[in-house]
Order: C-alpha cells, then structure tokens, then sequence
C-alpha cells in the first residue's frame, strides 16, 4: 500500500494507517509512503521494489490529495506506468469527503466559530478545473454539515483570495469570520491564513482517526477489487 501525500503527515499519518490496517497492533510492513512531487522515494520507485521482491501480490496506491488535479490524473498513472508493476489499483483520492467535512467542522468549533459565524472555506488552489470542482464540493460538504453558508478562498492558486473573501464578508455586515482551513498540514499555506483578517484559523485536517479511517476504507476497496479481477 502506498500513501502519495505532503511530506509534514506522511509519516504520521501512514504510521496510524498501517497500524488500523494490521489491527491496531504492529504496523503492517506492507506499506510504504511515496512523493510525486520534489521529494522521495517516488511511487514508481516504490512500486518498482515491490514487484522485484519476494511478494508478487498487487498493490495499491491512495493518492492522499484533498483534490484531483494534475498530480492525481498526470503524475500518479505515469508513475505507476513507469514501475513495471503488473497489478496496481489506484484509489480516488482522499478528498473531498464527508469524512473531512466532519474533521474540518471539528477544528472550526475548536477554534471558536459557533452558528452565525461566517466561514470561508480556504484551499490551496490549483489551475485544474477538476481539482477547483472538487474545491467546491468540498466546500458544499462542510456547509451542509454546519448548516451555515460558506465562502471559498484560495491560498496559493486561483482567486478569489481568503483575504479578500475574509474583507467581502466584513463588508456584508459578517460580525466574525472564521477560516475553515482545507489544508492537511501545518507550513506556510496554513501560516498564511493567519494573516488574512479573520476572527480565528481552524487547525489543519491532520492526523484525524477519520482521516485514518478515509485511507484505510480506500486500501480496503482497492484490494477487493484486486481479488476480483485476478
């Protein structure tokens, strides 16, 4: 099993997952973490040593992005082409998710919003349509989980910017104004939603047991559908 995800809880993260996997007792050997991006070992690397080495089963791939964009529709079928492994299933990726709509609207309570606060929904952004139409489905799961309107603002890529939505709220008569943050880790997207004006940050998704739990129903239906095809 491989979880493609940022460096900050991929460690973390596939730690607890490989734990649930095996039972909550010794962490399954069997998974590995992988990068598609400046890091590694690469999925293809990964992939290329499992189907050198005494196990000759399928693997699966979870892509551990809160959006589809590039590195899911590009970058991960390439990699696993490149790895010469003959039983790959890829997974959909782990967002968006009711799952995360669930721990999102934990961090925000957490961080102080209650009914009647605004809440912009703050994603990294991506040039892909793909990855902004499930910016905004994600962002439709929070809502209908808190039963309140939300806002979308991107950090990184694409407009309109938390900032700008935090000031267009104000401007509406918004009293508070919370950012939900659609981010998995902390680093400088997250820092940067800080600086937007708003009355409080929610923490990051992080390392959540549904978050855990997410990534091991993907594996699980992944491995299914192995043993079906073979």
């Amino acid at each position: 099993m491989i979880a493609a995800l940022a460096e900050a809880v991929s460690h973390e993260l596939g730690a607890a997952v490989a734990g649930r996997d095996a039972g909550h007792a010794a962490p399954n050997p069997a998974l590995r973490t992988a990068f598609v991006d400046v890091l590694g070992p690469t999925p293809s690397e990964v992939l290329g040593d499992l189907a050198a080495g005494p196990e000759t089963g399928g693997a699966v791939v979870v892509p551990a992005f809160l959006a589809s964009g590039y590195h899911v529709y590009q970058d991960v079928p390439r990699e696993v082409a490149e790895s010469g492994h003959p039983a790959v299933a890829v997974t959909a990726a782990m967002g968006p998710d009711p799952a995360l709509a669930g721990v999102m609207a934990l961090r925000l309570r957490a961080a102080g919003w209650r009914p009647g606060d605004a809440v912009v929904f703050a994603a990294a952004g991506s040039s892909d349509p793909r990855a902004l139409a499930d910016v905004r489905r994600a962002a439709d799961m929070l809502a209908e989980r808190l039963a309140t309107p939300v806002r979308i603002g991107y950090v990184a890529t694409g407009a309109p910017r938390v900032a700008d939505v935090v000031a267009d709220l104000r401007s509406a008569g918004a009293r508070r104004v919370f950012v939900a943050s659609y981010l998995l880790a902390h680093g400088l997207f997250h820092q940067r939603l800080h600086d937007a004006g708003a009355d409080g940050v929610a923490e990051p998704i992080g390392v959540h047991p549904a978050v855990v739990g997410l990534i091991a129903d993907r594996y699980r239906a992944a491995v299914r559908a192995l043993a079906n095809v073979s």
